[in-house]
């Protein structure tokens, strides 16, 4: 299979920065990001999948709402990109956890640990 080419400078478009466009949303994409998705789309069946199942799966984490997340699993599972079936797998297994991520995660725990790191840098 070739790598889809960038139409307007004819570059091959790496799978990194097709990894990178597939997480980022259509708002914060440059015009040049937005052609190289378009292209992506146009030429990649799978990339299409994997971007529209990666902004289903940021909206669940930003809303922080977990009720979709059992239909994100099911339609996940139901493809046939194997990591993307692995991850939406493994999600459900620990489930609960996940939910309760979602729902309730806070970065306190890493913030008591900085502080705690600048007070003895204080105290040094």
């Amino acid at each position: 299979m070739k790598p889809d080419r960038d139409p307007e400078t004819a570059h091959a478009i790496s799978p990194v920065i097709a990894a990178a466009l597939c997480i980022k949303p259509r708002g914060k994409l440059t015009s040049d990001q937005a052609r190289k998705v378009d292209t992506l789309k146009a030429g990649s069946p799978a990339f299409t999948t994997m971007r529209s199942l990666t902004m289903r799966f940021n909206g669940i984490m930003r809303g922080r709402q977990a009720d979709p997340l059992p239909a994100w699993i099911d339609d996940a599972i139901e493809t046939d990109l194997a990591p993307i079936v692995c991850f939406a797998r493994t999600l459900n297994r620990d489930y609960n956890a996940v939910k309760n991520a979602i729902v309730s995660w806070s970065n306190g725990q890493a913030e008591g640990q900085i502080n705690r790191l600048k007070t003895l840098k204080r105290a040094m």
